[in-house]
């Protein structure tokens, strides 16, 4: 029986477009993703190195760029938040059936915006027992520690624990622990219907 659930964040409450990122970056000049940015970019989603420094690394990679035309570029992954998604977390919470958690790989500009331009935020962040960003605790997905240290810090089962995401390969980590999971698809598919998707586990 499932007591524990843990939502990710990104496309499966608010909306992605994970192809903008490369498309903006691209009209500011020519850039080539390498693994060595992917390393800076991994390294930012830990908070192992600062806004500024990141910022001043893809300025470095395209020349002539202010750092407020990074951060749009950067941001341009994020689009809207339906409501519907907020309402259907907002009635689980009230029900008090589960222990429920948010997961995060996000980075300290991306929040930034959601807080920003997500007018009920703040109501969405109160919904959840616990909010795990992967800026704030420096882990993040797939590495099995983040899972692990989630999983620690409220004394939870992995047997009776569902773990939503959006990317397999962090499902796939997941799973290798003994939790539950769901590899949503964000194309044809809503967390709204979770327990239509899911019945077999509550």
């Amino acid at each position: 029986m499932i007591k524990t659930i843990i939502f990710d964040f990104g496309d499966v409450f608010i909306n992605l477009d994970k192809s903008a990122t490369i498309r903006e970056f691209s009209k500011l000049g020519e850039i080539k993703f390498t693994l060595d940015i992917q390393e800076i970019n991994n390294l930012y989603e830990v908070g192992k190195i600062s806004t500024s420094a990141f910022t001043k690394k893809y300025q470095e990679l395209l020349p002539g760029t202010s750092a407020k035309e990074i951060i749009k570029a950067w941001n341009s992954i994020l689009l809207d938040f339906p409501k519907h998604r907020l309402e259907f977390l907002q009635k689980l919470a009230s029900e008090q059936e589960y222990k429920l958690i948010l997961l995060s790989n996000t980075n300290e500009l991306h929040i930034n915006w959601i807080k920003e331009n997500i007018s009920f935020f703040k109501t969405f962040k109160s919904c959840f027992d616990a909010f795990y960003l992967s800026h704030e605790i420096h882990l993040r997905k797939p590495k099995a520690d983040i899972f692990e240290y989630v999983l620690q810090q409220h004394k939870i089962r992995p047997t009776e624990t569902l773990f939503i995401d959006d990317t397999k390969e962090n499902t796939v980590a997941a799973s290798k622990l003994g939790i539950h999971t769901w590899n949503n698809n964000p194309k044809t598919e809503d967390i709204t219907n979770l327990f239509t998707i899911k019945p077999d586990l509550f």
